[in-house]
């Protein structure tokens, strides 16, 4: 039988509960795998569960027999030209590997609401959820590798792991490979590791993305309260999602949208709509004024994302500069509604939205980064 994670939150509790070891030892134990594993001196050695101090002695032999620090395994890091993004690529414990990014931006670089913008550099790491993925998404290089496997609870906290070896993470967005809704109970145990000590993330830094799982968003809100939620629309109607998105078919724009107002109502938080732009597909003027009515009623932030090729598999060619402008001012002019450009990083390591296939690069390490203006925080 294979070893678990001690990140595997629910199943290190059920273990220390029948050996009647009290579970407020679990943070500590966590808190001395990601010291080990940021330490130069000791990263290449392995935890000895006995260096734990202070621990009952039942607890030793038990992580000793059921647990391993990590089950998963940081095979290489890949790094952008321009210094900003690192993807890494993680071994799992069967065999599959699935891939994190690391993404560096400054909060200081622009305005909002014609004020300089607060803060500084940070780091946003955006996980994978599943190996592969069943929602087929035309545009989306994860797609046409199909559903591998779900991540546990453990592989996902683990991604967080291995990326504050590259830089302190601040905010952590589920937009990498896999749809998170379908893989509900590992997201939710994962998120709520990340929100404890001693990882401490706020809620608000956390953000959820969905091709829009109905019935797993009525059910967010009340799991995990005070979440960012995204939703990958792509499109204003059913039939261009369904074309463009296979799994749409399952859930109809309507009860989508239906879901999504009682999830803003209940949670009184703006939701992220994702809305990728393909050339003569969606991004024409009448496609804007039909998504500006579609979410006039809602509080939305609508992130355009300019689509970044997938070598062979592409059928799609990105839309022009002016295009992406032109749909934006009719957002942001005539419905009053909130509309960013999300700025394309990672593209030469395939890092990019939509480029997340996995692949073997070779290792690269890691020197200073330059710094990009910050596009994913929702709360500013």
């Amino acid at each position: 039988m294979s070893m678990k994670s001690i990140f595997d939150a629910k199943e290190v509790r059920s273990e220390f509960e029948k050996a009647s070891i009290n579970p407020s030892f679990i943070p500590l134990i966590w808190k001395h795998v990601i010291t080990h594993h940021q330490n130069p001196n000791t990263i290449t050695t392995a935890i000895d569960w006995c260096e734990i101090p202070s621990l009952p002695s039942a607890a030793y032999s038990l992580l000793a027999s059921k647990f391993k620090p990590l089950t998963t395994a940081l095979h290489s890091l890949h790094r952008s030209s321009d210094g900003v993004t690192t993807k890494l690529l993680i071994k799992l414990q069967n065999g599959s590997f699935v891939e994190a990014v690391v993404m560096k931006y400054d909060t200081r670089l622009g305005k909002y609401d014609g004020k300089q913008r607060p803060g500084g550099p940070r780091s946003t790491l955006c996980v994978s959820s599943q190996v592969g993925c069943k929602m087929g998404c035309r545009f989306c290089a994860t797609g046409s590798m199909g559903f591998k496997n779900n991540l546990s609870s453990g592989e996902i906290v683990e991604q967080l792991v291995h990326a504050s070896r590259v830089d302190s993470i601040r905010n952590v967005v589920f937009m990498g490979m896999g749809e998170p809704l379908n893989n509900y109970a590992a997201l939710v145990d994962a998120i709520r590791v990340m929100l404890g000590s001693p990882f401490q993330l706020s809620p608000r830094r956390i953000t959820v993305s969905t091709v829009g799982i109905v019935h797993a968003i009525n059910k967010l809100h009340n799991d995990l309260p005070g979440l960012n939620l995204a939703v990958s629309l792509h499109a204003p109607v059913q039939d261009i999602r369904c074309q463009i998105m296979p799994a749409a078919r399952a859930f109809p724009l309507e009860k989508l949208m239906d879901a999504l107002q009682q999830y803003q109502k209940i949670s009184q938080q703006k939701i992220l709509i994702e809305y990728i732009m393909l050339d003569g597909v969606n991004d024409g003027e009448q496609h804007a004024h039909l998504l500006g009515k579609l979410l006039e009623t809602f509080q939305v932030i609508v992130n355009l994302i300019p689509f970044n090729p997938i070598g062979t598999l592409s059928q799609f060619t990105t839309s022009s500069e002016e295009g992406v402008s032109r749909f934006q001012k009719i957002l942001r002019g005539v419905y009053n509604i909130r509309t960013t450009v999300r700025k394309q990083m990672g593209q030469d390591i395939s890092g990019a939205c939509g480029q997340l296939v996995v692949n073997l690069p070779d290792k690269k390490s890691i020197g200073n980064l330059s710094l990009l203006a910050d596009i994913e925080d929702l709360h500013l």
